[in-house]
């Protein structure tokens, strides 16, 4: 099978590794999901867009994936913003759950195969802290139930921390059971105004970290192939759930771990605690959806990005041209017959080329820069064909707008008509820039007046007027259009 050769950098053994799945043909993915205690922010959803095309690759490469991502609806920070709006905790979660749901689809993101709630999933939780009680890894104090990190030999084996300095200047703090300071909790004491469900330790509440657990237990199994997320999970979240989960079950938790690298805001680390978050549907007010998707795939998953507006204005740019691209070619070709037979040049290279890139850890900035090369192959036959037979541009032309199409499945990319996308983006760029419409479609219809009694002279002073209203014209075989130049 050619996803054989599919390569992945595993942050356990922190190299690549040839991806070999539990079961032959299959894999099990489980990405960490958002907290639902408000928007999601544009660091998460660099990280939930890079595992989109992840799963999507892989299913394009053969393999049947079960993707699963998580809602954390039981949690801190969701208590604490219910009491700051006056809202029952598990009113809030699902408020915030269809408001995710909202920008995923804005921002092209695949529906994964099972998206579980922590609340849905309490008997399985209690399930696995009762099997790590009897094993003597956790402890029941006062209610809580701790994780007994020095009673697990192989703890930090992902964060590659050293316990004795993690034990440096941390402390129990007040209201908390546990024995040492590195013990986390697996279950929490019920306190007035929770949530909390009942349990062998009385009434309460799931830790952070036990949720992953059980959840990803119960739809993928006890060993499963993938398990992703943002750098920032490695520790604790991530390190802690590994323990958890293989001292209950004896078991590798995951074959594979996957971190997307951070995205970083005028130079810090995009994150809600620090004040410096732009909210993804903020984001998509400004930028179009793909653009942003492409801003994300610029850069390898693993790298840091750097969010700014002229990040997104380059983006969008790019965009711009691959739609305009794709107008001329369908323009070209669309609904045409060609007969069969060879391509022009190495046009055949492209697909193999974009499978050679994403095969190396999902390299999206290399498969990016194949299809660079594909779309200026395509420009040049339609604008200045190097060859004069029509059927082979034509037929070439073809091939090459059928794998865009393959790849769009790939990367949520170049998904609508080109026209659609075209003319959303000029009407949004109207609106920015103040342009009068009607003096343009004015201007516009006078130009066409005169270029059709071959008075080409006013034909270029009425272009050179609109040129410095900000726009730009194009003449094409389906006629004159217009759109909003770029800024100088």
């Amino acid at each position: 099978m050619a996803a054989a050769s599919i390569r992945l950098f595993n942050t356990m053994t922190m190299q690549k590794e040839t991806l070999v799945p539990v079961v032959p043909g299959k894999l099990g993915v489980y990405v960490c999901g958002p907290t639902v205690y408000s928007y999601v922010h544009i660091g998460n959803a660099r990280t939930f867009t890079s595992f989109d095309v992840v799963v999507r690759y892989l299913r394009h490469r053969g393999f049947d994936v079960t993707y699963v991502r998580n809602y954390t609806d039981v949690d801190d920070k969701i208590i604490k913003a219910a009491q700051e709006t006056g809202e029952a905790p598990v009113a809030l979660a699902a408020r915030f759950v269809e408001a995710f749901r909202e920008d995923a689809r804005a921002l092209h993101l695949l529906e994964p195969d099972v998206s579980p709630k922590v609340s849905d999933h309490i008997p399985e939780i209690l399930r696995i802290i009762g099997k790590l009680v009897d094993k003597g890894v956790a402890y029941a104090s006062q209610g809580d139930v701790y994780f007994s990190v020095r009673r697990y030999p192989d703890y930090a084996k992902l964060s590659k921390r050293d316990l004795d300095e993690l034990c440096v200047g941390e402390r129990v703090q007040p209201g908390e059971q546990k024995h040492e300071p590195l013990d986390f909790a697996l279950w929490k004491a019920a306190k007035p105004g929770e949530p909390s469900w009942d349990s062998p330790w009385g009434p309460g509440r799931p830790g952070w970290h036990i949720e992953c657990s059980a959840m990803s237990e119960r739809y993928l199994g006890e060993t499963f192939d993938i398990h992703g997320g943002g750098l920032d999970l490695i520790f604790p979240h991530h390190e802690n759930e590994l323990a958890q989960s293989e001292a209950a079950s004896g078991q590798t938790l995951a074959r594979y771990w996957m971190h997307c690298g951070f995205l970083d805001l005028e130079g810090a680390k995009m994150s809600k605690s620090l004040g410096n978050v732009v909210r993804l549907r903020e984001a998509l007010e400004r930028v179009d959806a793909e653009a942003l998707r492409f801003f994300f795939l610029s850069t390898h998953y693993r790298h840091p990005l750097a969010f700014s507006d002229k990040g997104l204005a380059d983006a969008e740019l790019r965009m711009e041209y691959f739609y305009e691209t794709l107008r001329k070619v369908d323009e070209r070709v669309g609904g045409k017959e060609f007969a069969p037979g060879p391509l022009h040049g190495d046009a055949a290279r492209f697909m193999a080329d974009f499978e050679t890139q994403m095969d190396d850890d999902f390299n999206s900035a290399g498969a990016l820069g194949v299809l660079s090369g594909l779309f200026a192959m395509m420009n040049e036959l339609v604008d200045k064909p190097p060859v004069k037979d029509k059927a082979l541009v034509g037929r070439t032309l073809r091939a090459l707008r059928e794998d865009v199409r393959k790849v769009s499945g790939i990367l949520g990319l170049f998904e609508e008509e080109p026209a659609s996308w075209l003319l959303r983006r000029r009407d949004r760029a109207v609106k920015e820039r103040g342009l009068d419409v009607a003096r343009v479609e004015q201007l516009m219809a006078a130009r066409a007046e005169a270029r059709k009694a071959k008075d080409f002279a006013e034909a270029d002073r009425l272009r050179g007027e609109l040129k410095s209203l900000g726009v730009e014209i194009m003449d094409t075989a389906a006629g004159t259009v217009w759109k909003v130049a770029p800024p100088a």
